[in-house]
Formats: structure tokens, C-alpha cells, sequence
């Protein structure tokens, strides 16, 4: 279950990934298959081959891309290699 998504910061998601750009957005979410993990972080990029290539830079697999026909496919980074990742790309502000 996701919540606390600000409307403008979802916007903000798509229209870096429109442009093509990697785009980071976190927000909560709970799920009982990842006990103990409170946030997400979905990283997309409507260049495919620029996603693969940032996640294979992160150790991520192109498989574990969220395929989604509307253009805003993304990695899921959950627990301790979202806050890996987040610190690798300087982005402590998406760190709760």
C-alpha cells in the first residue's frame, strides 16, 4: 500500500522521465512481504536502455524493472540497498 505521494512530486517524476532523464521519487509504503521496509523509491526513465544501464551501474538487473505500458517504468529500490543507492547518488533527502 503506497500513501504519502504529494501530487506535485509525482508530476514532477513524470515530467523528468518524459524528458528522459532519471527520475527518483520516494514515498511510504508497506508491505508484509518486506517486513521492517517503510519507503520505496521508484526509479524511471522512459529510455530503456538508460535505465538498464544506470541499474546495472547499481548492481540491479533490467528483469527487476517494473514494465508499465503507460511510459513510467521504474526500479523499486526497497531497504538497505535503497539507502545504498540513494547515498550513492547523493540524494539523502530522499532517505526517511
Amino acid at each position: 500500500m503506497a500513501f504519502g505521494i504529494k501530487k506535485k512530486d509525482l508530476q514532477e517524476w513524470k515530467r523528468k522521465i518524459d524528458r528522459g532523464q532519471i527520475a527518483f521519487l520516494t514515498h511510504y509504503w508497506l508491505d508484509e512481504r518486506f517486513p521492517g521496509c517503510t519507503t520505496v523509491t521508484k526509479v524511471g526513465c522512459n529510455d530503456m536502455e538508460k535505465l538498464i544501464e544506470w541499474g546495472k551501474n547499481h548492481g540491479l538487473q533490467a528483469k527487476w524493472i517494473h514494465i508499465r505500458k503507460d511510459g513510467y517504468s521504474h526500479f523499486d529500490l526497497i531497504g538497505e540497498r535503497q539507502t545504498a543507492i540513494l547515498k550513492e547518488e547523493g540524494l539523502m533527502e530522499h532517505i526517511w
